[in-house]
């Protein structure tokens, strides 16, 4: 843990990259304050991965567009960790049946990127129009798919159990826990090449979703064949086919950075 004090906390990358050992892959992660632009960041051009948290900037969503434009393979969001468990659990629903999706509702907090994200992800993959609706929250709270097979709901209005209902077929309760920051970053640091899924999702565009022509998705060739399909995240994916030696990976983080001043901190590993 190094504690940057002064002048020298505007040349964290000359302190740090005599402690990095060669070959070695670098992992950079802004808890708060994060660059607009992390690759071009001197720290962050140091990293093969670097992970920033829109959830802790004051203008979340602004700043989730702002990234989709200054995107390089290696940056990720925690915003977009967060939803791990709620994509695979989508795409497990779609897995169960054979329907067309005609369109989408992902309900949460206002301003909550997470939502954002979830929301550009499915536009992106399925290219059918999605709904931004609010609730108190806490965080996501439901997303509804209009199928011409019907409904497919999942909706967790605790925070944790969440009820997964797909037409035809009893209600299930599945555990969709909002997760701490040790968590995210364990998930984060066991894969170490860029995420192509966020990407796409976060080039989709937030603005998109607003705007009557963003809800109609892509202009150019369907993504769909007539049934509906989500990739299962690559976390997960990895997860289930890693030895058990390798299911978990460990990272010292705080769960919230100490308010210290004139202190700039940063992690890296």
């Amino acid at each position: 843990m190094l504690r940057l004090y002064g002048e020298v906390a505007d040349h964290a990358q000359s302190v740090v990259l005599p402690l990095l050992l060669p070959d070695a892959p670098v992992v950079v992660w802004w808890p708060v304050n994060a660059p607009l632009d992390p690759a071009k960041d001197p720290l962050g051009a140091l990293a093969q991965r670097r992970v920033t948290d829109t959830y802790a900037s004051e203008q979340p969503v602004r700043d989730l567009a702002t990234r989709s434009g200054t995107y390089t393979p290696g940056d990720t969001d925690l915003s977009w960790t967060r939803i791990t468990p709620w994509r695979s659990m989508l795409a497990a629903a779609l897995d169960q049946v054979t329907c067309e999706v005609r369109a989408v509702e992902v309900e949460g907090e206002e301003f909550n990127p997470s939502c954002e994200l979830l929301a550009m992800w499915l536009a992106d993959r399925l290219d059918v129009p999605v709904k931004r609706s609010l609730s108190s929250g806490p965080g996501l709270t439901a997303v509804r798919m209009d199928t011409n097979c019907g409904p497919i709901t999942l909706d967790r209005a605790d925070g944790s159990l969440a009820t997964l209902s797909i037409e035809g077929q009893p209600d299930r309760g599945v555990a969709l826990k909002r997760r701490d920051t040790a968590e995210l970053i364990a998930e984060e640091l066991r894969r170490l090449d860029p995420d192509d899924t966020y990407a796409s999702a976060l080039r989709y565009g937030v603005n998109r979703l607003k705007s009557p022509k963003g809800e109609q998705g892509d202009q150019g060739e369907p993504k769909s064949d007539g049934r509906a399909r989500l990739a299962l995240p690559a976390p997960v994916e990895a997860a289930a086919k890693a030895p058990a030696s390798q299911a978990t990976a460990q990272a010292p983080v705080r769960q919230e950075p100490p308010e210290l001043e004139p202190v700039r901190r940063t992690t890296t590993k």
